[in-house]
């Protein structure tokens, strides 16, 4: 499902976020990310999906390797992930209920489906009843559970989360896990970015460690499948 092969990122701005990192995410497995604030983790999970590419190296997804991936594909290729960053990216002027259904509204499903499955997912994240509220008269937990149900509205098969938990309580953080259990239960791949142990610990799941760009944990480069360019 997921490649990293030798892959090293620079920014604009000379700062190296990751440095030769090369790991294997297979279909239907849920791995978690983890150290310190600026190790990288936030960059691996924008070069899976899509949001930046590589500056040297291989990133596969699904198949796809993103730095041979047209501008015109991109929007597909994005489609099939279901994200959740910390800063929620919502549309400020669009109630809950339109933000949950986004994904569902692009991908063009029925209006009956899209209503479903929209209450569906706030129910999962605790906000049925929220449906008609803007962003901003939400907490900011509230915010982040809006983000966690507009990815895995449309259930996609890979789900991508930066510190999806970082802003609720331990009994909801668990609660929100599980639902992301629940997903690569039916064979969703989750990959989660978090610096919350105790959540690592509960769900024992493999674990890749960044530490300054570098990965302290995780296969060896030379057990990696070559990669073949899919355009």
């Amino acid at each position: 499902m997921i490649v990293f092969e030798r892959v090293f990122k620079r920014y604009a701005n000379g700062r190296e976020a990751l440095n030769n990192v090369s790991f294997n995410i297979h279909t239907g497995e849920m791995v978690f990310l983890t150290g310190r604030s600026g190790a990288g983790k936030s960059t691996v999970l924008k070069l899976i999906a899509l949001l930046e590419r590589p500056t040297r190296g291989t990133v596969l997804v699904n198949g796809k390797n993103t730095r041979a991936l047209k501008p015109r594909h991109i929007a597909a290729f994005r489609r099939r992930i279901g994200v959740v960053f910390q800063d929620h990216k919502l549309l400020a002027d669009r109630p809950v209920f339109d933000n949950v259904a986004l994904p569902l509204a692009v991908a063009g499903a029925p209006l009956k489906e899209i209503d479903k499955r929209v209450r569906a997912a706030l129910d999962q994240v605790g906000l049925l009843g929220r449906e008609g509220a803007l962003p901003q008269e939400l907490s900011v937990g509230e915010q982040q559970r809006v983000g966690i149900a507009r990815a895995v509205v449309s259930k996609p098969p890979l789900l991508i989360a930066d510190e999806p938990t970082g802003n609720l309580d331990p009994d909801l953080s668990l609660e929100v896990m599980r639902l992301f259990r629940r997903f690569q239960d039916v064979g969703v791949t989750v990959v989660v970015a978090t610096h919350d142990l105790h959540i690592v610990r509960e769900f024992g799941q493999r674990v890749l460690t960044l530490e300054a760009g570098h990965l302290m944990g995780g296969e060896a480069p030379d057990t990696l499948p070559s990669v073949v360019a899919t355009r």
